[in-house]
């Protein structure tokens, strides 16, 4: 409201400007566009470890997540548009995860609630663990804590709502244009391998093979092995 209120800069009679508000379009439909979809926010529901039992905490009557507008957590990734990473990531979740990200419409948010989801928390390094949700999908807020109380998970939920009231309509990707690209999913098997790092990985596998002498063909890699 403070940026329909400056009038400062305008070119506005002086006694129209106790009437009048000026602004710009874009200014004026982002604050009422980000106005009511920042309170009507609707978590999808899923929790992977010990983290999910404080979010089922901040739907409780002591907390009321429904206060801020987001307590319609919806069972389908189709009917949501913020995904709360609650718990431990295992790198046979990490698939799943991604799949029900790209299946969740424009607009979407990602908090990463806990150690666990952040960096790994106490398993970090673990043969079994992620070390961040991040490093697969984009996440906008971060809330700390092992596990962190239902206090946090609402304060990481004010904090969303900030930056999606700063977004404007003409900067946001899922108002360009063109199709918004899905993120692969990542590869399950002796380990956890991000399609995204596949020329990577055959450059190097290329160029220990190019050290050990190995035959020239066999450096590019193949879709099975690498």
């Amino acid at each position: 409201m403070d940026e329909l209120r400056d009038l400062n800069t305008m070119p506005v009679p002086s006694e129209l400007r106790n009437n009048v508000f000026v602004t710009t379009i874009d200014r004026f439909v982002s604050y009422i566009y980000n106005w009511g979809r920042k309170r009507s926010v609707w978590p999808m529901m899923f929790g992977l470890a010990c983290c999910a039992i404080e979010m089922i905490c901040a739907a409780a009557s002591r907390f009321d997540i429904a206060r801020f507008g987001s307590e319609l957590m919806r069972p389908s990734p189709r009917q949501a548009d913020l995904m709360i990473v609650s718990g431990t990531v295992t790198k046979k979740m990490v698939p799943q995860i991604v799949r029900l990200y790209n299946q969740m419409p424009e607009p979407k948010y990602v908090i990463s609630m806990g150690a666990c989801a952040t960096g790994g928390g106490p398993f970090k390094e673990g043969y079994n663990v992620v070390s961040g949700i991040d490093k697969f999908i984009p996440v906008d807020v971060y809330v700390p804590g092992c596990p962190p109380r239902p206090e946090a998970l609402l304060h990481g939920l004010l904090k969303l709502y900030a930056k999606i009231e700063r977004q404007s309509v003409r900067e946001v990707p899922w108002y360009q244009k063109g199709e918004s690209e899905a993120i692969p999913v990542p590869i399950l098997g002796p380990d956890l391998i991000d399609p995204r790092r596949l020329p990577e990985i055959r450059a190097r596998l290329a160029e220990l093979r190019a050290q050990q002498g190995g035959p020239p063909e066999a450096s590019a890699g193949s879709e099975k092995g690498v």
